[in-house]
């Protein structure tokens, strides 16, 4: 038999989210963002939970290639553009829009000849520092892209970088907005400011929640503002479970260490179960003795080093467990129990979205039935 380790993907759980998003912004159309192969997911995986959006956003040109194989023919949005002038060919072949942060891409669209002009977002610098122009430079490079014959509709867009917290003692989005409205209150197209940490937070506000809001982590049941909130507070799902098995279990005695480093002693007699997951699977390697992991559906503890192949548990108190023992490293349990991803992530001292990304090439993954 294989290996017991999987990975999976639950459609039903991306939809219920994608929901929310709607339901937090209900005046406004959705992007759902499958970047970084759907945040780890796999977009293949994801787009049965996902394909109620009004667009994907992403990166990759071969990405947006996959989706309009799945004969997704809604808008694609590349949310960084293009990364050189050919680039533009694609776009124009697969009818996808991008965003525009910067003088040379707009060089490159007007020396592009093409039949049916493009969509663009044109992206300003609010204070992300990242991609985009300034708002001193925006409105010229609006004016530039207004002349053009290979653009048809402009867009406007920006990217909080607080919007999952406050910052100097305020909301942590006000100066980026007033920014942004302050250079584009008279300019016409439509709107894109909230990211997941905006439309969770924020979108009450009329202002942020604009026409497109872009449901990144919140689409697979991550929370922005973790541990301010947690999914439950937010009503998201976990779309991606981690689930192995116990493939041993010790009998350890005080004084007994367990694993590499010795850096678990035991205080008290403790039965230790072997779990067939480690750093090489994705699961972090700097979580420490205490990590919460779900055994047959009931919460207990890692205890000792991760190591490349195998972590262990401490199953003392749970005297059913044994050989076989279903083992959840986050996401749904057994019987319906969840183990949040930003809970074994902060752990571990990162964040959810790695943990997403970060899963290992070698572990399984599949997509659960819908039961819609």
């Amino acid at each position: 038999m294989p290996r017991p380790i999987e990975a999976l993907i639950h459609p039903d759980a991306l939809a219920h989210n994608l929901g929310r998003a709607r339901a937090l912004a209900p005046d406004a159309k959705v992007w759902a963002v499958v970047k970084a192969n759907a945040y780890g997911h796999g977009i293949e995986r994801a787009f049965e939970g996902l394909r109620g959006a009004d667009g994907f956003a992403l990166l990759d040109l071969a990405e947006a290639q996959r989706l309009r194989d799945l004969d997704w023919r809604g808008p694609i949005l590349l949310l960084e553009g293009v990364f050189e002038p050919r680039d533009l060919e694609l776009c124009s072949r697969l009818g996808l829009w991008h965003a525009v942060h910067c003088t040379e891409q707009i060089d490159w669209l007007a020396a592009h000849k093409t039949h049916v002009p493009h969509r663009v977002f044109l992206k300003m610098n609010t204070g992300m520092n990242r991609l985009g122009f300034a708002p001193q430079a925006f409105r010229v490079a609006w004016a530039r892209l207004n002349v053009l014959p290979q653009v048809d509709e402009i867009s406007l867009m920006t990217h909080f970088s607080d919007a999952d917290a406050d910052r100097f003692g305020r909301s942590g989005i006000a100066h980026q907005v007033a920014a942004f409205h302050e250079a584009t209150h008279d300019l016409p197209g439509e709107r894109s400011l909230a990211n997941s940490a905006a439309t969770l937070r924020h979108c009450a506000d009329a202002g942020v929640r604009a026409d497109w809001v872009r449901a990144g982590i919140m689409s697979y049941g991550g929370v922005p503002d973790y541990p301010e909130h947690d999914a439950a507070h937010w009503d998201l799902k976990p779309a991606m479970t981690l689930r192995s098995r116990l493939i041993a279990v010790q009998q350890v005695q005080p004084g007994d260490s367990v694993g590499y480093g010795s850096s678990f002693v035991a205080e008290a007699p403790l039965r230790i179960g072997v779990v067939a997951c480690g750093y090489a699977d994705g699961y972090p390697r700097h979580c420490p003795t205490g990590t919460p992991v779900l055994v047959d559906g009931q919460r207990t503890r890692t205890v000792g080093r991760v190591s490349m192949d195998m972590l262990t548990v401490d199953i003392t108190h749970l005297p059913a467990a044994g050989l076989g023992s279903e083992v959840t490293l986050w996401g749904q349990g057994p019987q319906g129990q969840t183990l949040a991803i930003d809970e074994v992530a902060r752990a571990g001292g990162t964040i959810g979205y790695e943990l997403m990304c970060a899963l290992a090439q070698r572990v399984p993954v599949q997509a659960e039935r819908s039961l819609r």
